[in-house]
């Protein structure tokens, strides 16, 4: 087992309203604030009720609401040229996990003598930064507590993992009445893209006895919401997401997902599929794979997720597990093959690539080459 190295920056708060508490939280980071995020929330006045929140505090703010679905990099170099000329003090992102990760590279660009494609190049800038505060509204994020973002290349689309200022990130509220209420196969698929995050980092090789603590109560947590989702049991899932991608983000921030959440990325960054869907089609297969590397630790996930392993071998157990997944997203009538989402086969070579290139694919508990990531695609297809 890894050595256990941790360090957590950001002053975390979790529970209802409590964006309630964004004005005392940022205003000692400053007076001037960029709000980077999404039209959409803008249209739900979530946006307006922040800024009275923020205005309330005595904070002045900037807003940036030209983030959607498919925004890449670039959306973020034009941000931060806005919060440079406005001489901002800090950051907040708020929405979903695209937005989280744009608005967490403008806080580093507007302070950084670098430019975008410096930073998406792999030179890193240690100081510069403007401080960060993130409010997610949805998404399983794994690296929220981390030093790492998630960003889209411009040149080509491909996905890249961009370093980030140690520190840079000071604060977190995670509160579930923001969630987006979530509809049809993008809620299931938003419990299962989470339970891979958290299956890849509790095999990961920088897997410790802290990650392991909180990834398996990541784990049970989105069994249970994917079991209440398929059984159609009434229950609070903006709640039961909030705590499970608290769980997820802090236990893969002390160890590392692995190969289908690259995959996932560099899919959503190349073609207009949900990161979240091709999370959940390619699970059953990367879970497949991690039976064969660590049989042990699926084998504990299969009793996480509330199968009867008692009489079960190790690798029947293990096994125990996929086929919950195969069953449940069947009950669900989640989309199984990536071919349901219109994408091409052939255009694929680009995206295994680049999601092979992601630093965290190293710790994969299987050395994953680059027509490994394809031949994974290849299955999921």
């Amino acid at each position: 087992m890894a050595d256990t190295v941790f360090k957590l920056d950001p002053e975390i708060i979790i529970g209802r309203d409590t964006v309630n508490r964004a004005g005392a939280l940022c205003g000692r980071r400053g007076k001037k604030i960029m709000l980077a995020t999404e039209r959409g929330l803008c249209e739900k006045k979530l946006v307006e009720r922040l800024i009275k929140i923020l205005e309330d505090a005595g904070i002045e703010t900037i807003l940036f609401d030209e983030i959607n679905a498919h925004a890449g990099a670039d959306e973020a170099e034009n941000a931060a040229s806005l919060a440079r000329g406005a001489r901002c003090d800090m950051v907040i992102g708020f929405g979903c996990l695209k937005t989280q990760h744009i608005a967490r590279l403008v806080s580093v660009l507007a302070a950084s003598p670098l430019g975008l494609f410096e930073l998406l190049d792999g030179i890193r800038e240690e100081n510069a930064f403007l401080p960060y505060s993130a409010i997610p509204t949805e998404g399983a994020d794994p690296f929220l507590f981390s030093d790492c973002l998630v960003a889209v290349d411009p040149r080509d689309k491909s996905v890249k993992l961009v370093k980030c200022p140690p520190g840079h990130c000071k604060a977190a509220i995670l509160d579930p009445g923001l969630s987006e209420p979530l509809s049809g196969q993008l809620a299931f698929a938003a419990a299962f893209d989470g339970l891979c995050i958290s299956l890849e980092a509790y095999c990961s090789t920088r897997a410790n006895f802290l990650s392991d603590s909180l990834l398996e109560q990541a784990i049970s947590l989105y069994a249970g919401i994917i079991h209440s989702h398929a059984e159609n049991r009434a229950f609070d899932f903006p709640a039961a997401a909030a705590n499970a991608g608290f769980f997820m983000s802090l236990g893969a921030s002390a160890s590392a997902p692995g190969i289908g959440t690259a995959l996932a990325f560099a899919l959503s960054s190349k073609f207009p599929v949900a990161k979240s869907l091709c999370s959940a089609a390619l699970l059953p297969y990367v879970m497949e794979k991690l039976v064969a590397a660590r049989p042990e630790k699926m084998a504990k996930a299969a009793a996480l997720m509330g199968e009867i392993v008692e009489a079960a071998s190790t690798a029947d157990a293990a096994n125990m597990a996929v086929e919950a997944v195969r069953r449940r997203m069947g009950q669900m009538s989640l989309p199984a093959r990536l071919k349901d989402f219109n994408l091409s086969l052939d255009r694929m070579v680009p995206a295994a690539e680049a999601a092979r290139s992601l630093e965290i694919v190293a710790s994969s508990p299987w050395t994953v080459a680059s027509e490994d990531a394809y031949d994974l695609l290849k299955q999921a297809f």
